[in-house]
């Protein structure tokens, strides 16, 4: 099935997707790391009902893909063709349709959705506040009654740098070496990421930037937009949110009863 076309499409995301489109696999999925996504896919179709469910960021479909497999009706949106065409090339990728776009936009055909997720940090992807109060915005009026928004995103640690800055490595295999610089900006509540990529091929660079959330500020998304928080976890297995916890999986509900 072809992508349609929703809103524009944000550079920054454009430009992310299309980058790192060829190694998001290698990086982020593949067997040895399937057994890390089943709690996900298990707890996203524990929420996602009758369906049908959207994933905002759909990616190459990472996520989408065994949630669908599992009998669960799925449409997507996604800034990036290139991401795109990495999905469609997967058994199944093509019969999800995907809406090609700003995903703050949530315009994407088969709604209204019994949930609309998106998950590993894409939300903070939009770049504005009010872009992000906008995405929880139109989520809220593409849910069904009763449905439920989810994100997963990781928990703000600004030890992690000193002097607003951070060098890590990410991965050492064979002849090839993976780190990220990470600059941190406080006041825009911003990370400007360099991921650069060391081998016999040369040298790659991914730039991202992302403006991360409190949990607290999350929630006033969410009753802006007339959302309530139901459940917040320190990952998808439902383990407690600790002070410890690098990540939370939370969970805003749509009242079923309108005004409720």
């Amino acid at each position: 099935m072809s992508a349609t076309r929703a809103q524009h499409s944000p550079d920054g995301l454009t430009s992310y997707g299309d980058g790192i489109a060829d190694v998001y696999d290698d990086w982020y999925s593949g067997p040895e790391k399937s057994t890390a996504e089943t709690p996900a896919v298990d707890f996203l179709q524990a929420h996602a009902g009758d369906g049908p469910v959207l994933e905002l960021g759909i990616g190459t479909g990472r996520v989408a893909l065994p949630l669908a497999a599992r009998g669960v009706t799925v449409a997507g949106i996604e800034a990036s063709g290139r991401m795109v065409a990495r999905l469609q090339e997967k058994p199944g990728g093509r019969e999800i349709p995907v809406a090609t776009g700003d995903f703050a936009d949530v315009a994407a055909p088969g709604g209204p959705f019994e949930m609309v997720f998106v998950v590993f940090n894409t939300f903070f992807m939009l770049t504005e506040q009010e872009t992000q109060v906008r995405c929880f915005r139109n989520v809220a009026a593409a849910l069904r009654p009763g449905g439920a928004f989810v994100v997963e995103a990781f928990v703000p640690d600004v030890t992690l740098f000193d002097h607003g800055q951070r060098v890590q490595v990410d991965d050492l295999t064979g002849h090839t070496a993976r780190i990220s610089l990470t600059r941190h900006d406080p006041i825009t509540q911003r990370v400007h990421v360099r991921h650069l990529t060391f081998g016999p091929a040369g040298q790659q660079s991914y730039p991202l930037t992302m403006r991360y959330a409190w949990s607290a500020e999350l929630d006033l998304m969410g009753r802006l937009a007339g959302l309530e928080l139901a459940e917040r976890w320190g990952g998808w297995s439902r383990q407690p949110l600790t002070a410890a916890s690098g990540l939370h999986v939370s969970v805003w509900r749509k009242p079923a009863v309108p005004g409720g």
